[in-house]
């Protein structure tokens, strides 16, 4: 029997949220991720960073941005993948914290990188945030500009 007086509580960023920033490049971040934040991880500190290889950014709590450094400490900096990581995702990161509001500063340069203008979309990653200038989210997630068998195919290989 579900209670239904309970309160569900996150505990993985999951969904997806559409913000706009203000004009100092500042969004807030969706309730239910600063809940998860709260509740699951103690340091509050965040890693903003450029996605490896879309027009995007992620944004890593320090517990699990530490996570990441450890298996990039682990692999061959001489390794071209490798070495593409560190220039763009590792080059890139800034550590940022919430402010009294929720929100985090996008800078300016960050921003670019990513295409980000003014409307965005924060999507939830399990163990990170992703973060989408809405037309670019849109033409990703539209199912009219994926090859669907591929896409399934691939998924159906994990078991999805």
């Amino acid at each position: 029997m579900v209670n239904s007086g309970a309160k569900w509580s996150m505990i993985s960023f999951i969904g997806k949220y559409y913000h706009n920033l203000d004009q100092k490049g500042r969004v807030i971040l969706p309730a239910p991720f600063r809940e998860v934040l709260a509740t699951k991880y103690a340091s509050g500190k965040l890693y903003l960073t450029n996605a490896p290889f879309d027009k995007a950014l992620h944004l890593y709590p320090l517990e699990e941005w530490l996570k990441l450094e450890e298996k990039i400490r682990q692999l061959p900096k001489s390794d071209e993948a490798v070495m593409y990581f560190l220039r763009r995702v590792i080059a890139g990161a800034i550590p940022c914290e919430l402010d009294k509001q929720g929100r985090i500063l996008i800078p300016y340069e960050h921003r670019q990188d990513a295409g980000i203008n003014s409307e965005v979309v924060i999507v939830g990653q399990i163990d990170r945030i992703e973060i989408w200038d809405k037309p670019t989210w849109d033409s990703i997630t539209d199912p009219s500009k994926v090859d669907i068998k591929r896409i399934q195919d691939g998924l159906a290989r994990y078991g999805l």
